[in-house]
């Protein structure tokens, strides 16, 4: 259930606010204090809303508004504080006596946010809309102290798997050859050649050189059979 009017709007008057309006608000807010905006209007003889009273006397009709135009220093202590805490602008006016938070709203909008603008600054995060000269060479710099490293790191494994590979090449085994042969023993025994008996089963082992079947300090063996 939503929350009811706070008067009569079809009875009160709308648009600006008139100067015997003002008096008669002025008047009875210093006889009897702020009160409750809601009977207010009535109690005043006023045929407002209690908000537009209360906005009234809020923005432009207390004594303690501060008139006439932001300075410099005003300036710079609604930039810091919207830094820290971004639209609350009743916060903000409360740092700045005088001013009311939809006067620096609107201030806000109107100029500083445009100055923020021009100066290359975004007025929401308060950030530099462009990397400066000076970020950008930091950026070089790291890319090329990483590209640098990376090469460093790619050198080092091309090295390493070279001298694995020489490494290898030096252990590497061999090729072997074996030749195996099957003739006469020989020593023949005229017995044995004449019955058609006996044989020899021969072999070398060596290390073959090149495509030549060359045998290096080859080691024969014979078995007789």
């Amino acid at each position: 259930m939503g929350r009811s009017p706070c008067c009569e709007k079809a009875h009160t008057n709308k648009g600006a606010w008139t100067k015997e309006e003002d008096e008669r608000l002025v008047a009875y807010i210093r006889a009897h204090g702020e009160g409750c905006w809601r009977s207010l209007p009535k109690a005043a003889g006023l045929l407002r809303c209690g908000k537009s009273c209360r906005l009234r006397w809020i923005n432009y009709l207390r004594p303690d508004l501060k008139r006439g135009n932001f300075t410099e220093e005003d300036d710079d202590i609604i930039i810091k504080l919207h830094s820290v805490l971004g639209n609350k602008w009743s916060l903000i006016a409360g740092k700045l006596p005088g001013r009311t938070d939809n006067e620096i709203k609107n201030y806000w909008n109107t100029h500083i946010r445009r100055k923020l603008l021009s100066r290359g600054i975004d007025p929401v995060t308060h950030c530099p809309l462009r990397p400066s000269p000076t970020d950008c060479t930091e950026s070089l710099d790291k890319r090329s102290a990483k590209e640098q490293r990376e090469n460093n790191i790619n050198n080092n494994n091309d090295s390493s798997r070279s001298s694995n590979e020489d490494e290898r090449r030096q252990w590497r085994c061999p090729d072997l050859n074996l030749e195996l042969c099957l003739s006469m023993p020989f020593e023949q025994q005229p017995e044995a050649e004449k019955e058609g008996l006996g044989g020899c089963f021969s072999c070398r082992l060596g290390v073959k050189r090149g495509s030549d079947c060359c045998f290096s300090s080859p080691e024969q063996h014979s078995v007789h059979l």
